[in-house]
């Protein structure tokens, strides 16, 4: 073999071991609820740091009935949850957006909660999501008391000041107030708003009884009341870009290369091929609303994540020279420095054109969808407006302005 036929044989190598580009996984619904997600920021191996990301903060728990009655609203909350990170990126400055989840259900359920932490890897809350099925309930009020105190209290909340917490409390069923060993609802929210975390309750329905704990949790959170259709009423509309972006959004996650120890190597692959697994399910409307928020400034460093090292090393938070050999993916490892410089522009130039056709069919797709919306005499009562509503009104307190005229849906 000569040298250029190994160049190129170990390029293609080492471009096949992208998908050990993740960051570690995080707890699944699946885990035991007493159990806290491991932190989705490993240390760092190396003594080159990236520089602090001083953007503001958006952190948003959604607490979730998960009972018989919501299939509606959890299959929504799986089709749309790019979109509402769409929604929540779309401020000035771009903010540093962290989503987490605690699923609900009651005593005498398959479980009473279940809880993803907050994180900026959304691929691993939406793999959550999509284990989610509603089941259980049928007998009335729910465990909310003991979802909102987890909420406030198991959550790993940021220490940034100015940032924007947020828990939107989406449900069908009032809470249980007769649970003597509860921590009930007014105590909770009060903890809350010492924490600067509003809370906003999201009525599914209109049961009476919901409506009043409803509205009261929403004043007692500092937050709002809204109130959608059982099933959400999003907006879900297919588009002609909608291929186009699921493809380019395949390829940029082709574009990405993780270095670190190999045990963190291998989490991340792990991490990715459970990821990759929900991704290859999903619809191609769904894969296109990844691919808009990837589009966005916010998009682009959730997806990233840490030691990603095309985008370390071409930006100059990180030397190349100053990452250990074995910490290189392995292909890698068999390249000269120079033949690792190269793979890693390659890298970088094509991410730069991928995601400026991503761009411009974002562009092309929100302007299909918001012509459709107007067509069809809007959607003020779908559960995407009244999130943009909700978040334009009270992020500006934080110092983020939502300008856009609409939601991204």
């Amino acid at each position: 073999m000569n040298a250029h036929q190994r160049k190129t044989t170990l390029i293609g190598a080492a471009l096949f071991v992208a998908t050990a580009g993740v960051l570690a996984y995080l707890q699944t619904l699946n885990g035991p609820a007493s159990a806290a997600p491991a932190s989705a920021h490993p240390p760092s191996i190396t003594p080159s740091q990236p520089a602090v990301d001083e953007r503001p903060v958006v952190e948003a728990v959604f607490v979730l009935d998960t009972t018989g009655s919501m299939g509606g609203l959890i299959q929504a909350a799986k089709d749309k949850i790019w979109s509402i990170a769409s929604t929540m990126a779309a401020a000035e400055p771009a903010p540093q957006i962290r989503m987490g989840l605690v699923a609900y259900r009651d005593r005498g359920d398959a479980y009473v909660t279940q809880m993803v932490d907050l994180t900026p890897d959304l691929d691993a809350l939406h793999a959550a999501l999509f284990q989610l099925q509603a089941q259980g309930g049928g007998d009335g009020p729910e465990s909310v008391n003991q979802a909102l105190y987890e909420a406030i209290h198991r959550i790993s909340w940021g220490q940034e000041q100015n940032a924007y917490r947020v828990v939107f409390l989406v449900g069908d069923a009032p809470p249980h107030m007769d649970y003597q060993d509860d921590v009930q609802f007014p105590q909770s929210l009060a903890q809350a708003k010492q924490r600067g975390i509003r809370v906003n309750a999201i009525q599914c329905g209109n049961g009476s009884e919901t409506l009043r704990l409803w509205q009261q949790i929403a004043q007692l959170g500092n937050g709002a009341y809204l109130q959608v259709a059982q099933d959400g009423a999003a907006v879900a509309i297919a588009t002609p870009y909608d291929d186009k972006l699921a493809r380019l959004s395949g390829e940029l996650d082709d574009t990405r290369l993780y270095y670190g120890s190999k045990s963190e190597r291998s989490e991340r692959a792990k991490h990715l091929a459970e990821s990759e697994a929900v991704r290859e399910a999903a619809p191609a409307p769904v894969l296109a609303r990844r691919a808009a928020f990837a589009a966005s400034a916010s998009g682009k460093a959730a997806l990233l994540g840490d030691k990603e090292l095309v985008d370390e090393v071409s930006s100059g938070a990180v030397s190349l020279d100053a990452i250990a050999p074995e910490a290189l993916p392995e292909p890698m490892q068999r390249l000269s420095r120079d033949e690792q410089r190269e793979l890693i522009t390659q890298q970088a130039e094509r991410r730069a054109d991928l995601q400026q056709q991503i761009e411009e069919a974002a562009a092309e797709r929100s302007a299909y969808l918001k012509a459709r919306v107007a067509e069809d005499g809007g959607a003020d009562a779908s559960l995407d407006r009244q999130l943009f509503d909700t978040l334009r009104a009270q992020a500006q307190d934080s110092g983020l302005s939502y300008d856009a005229d609409g939601p991204a849906y």
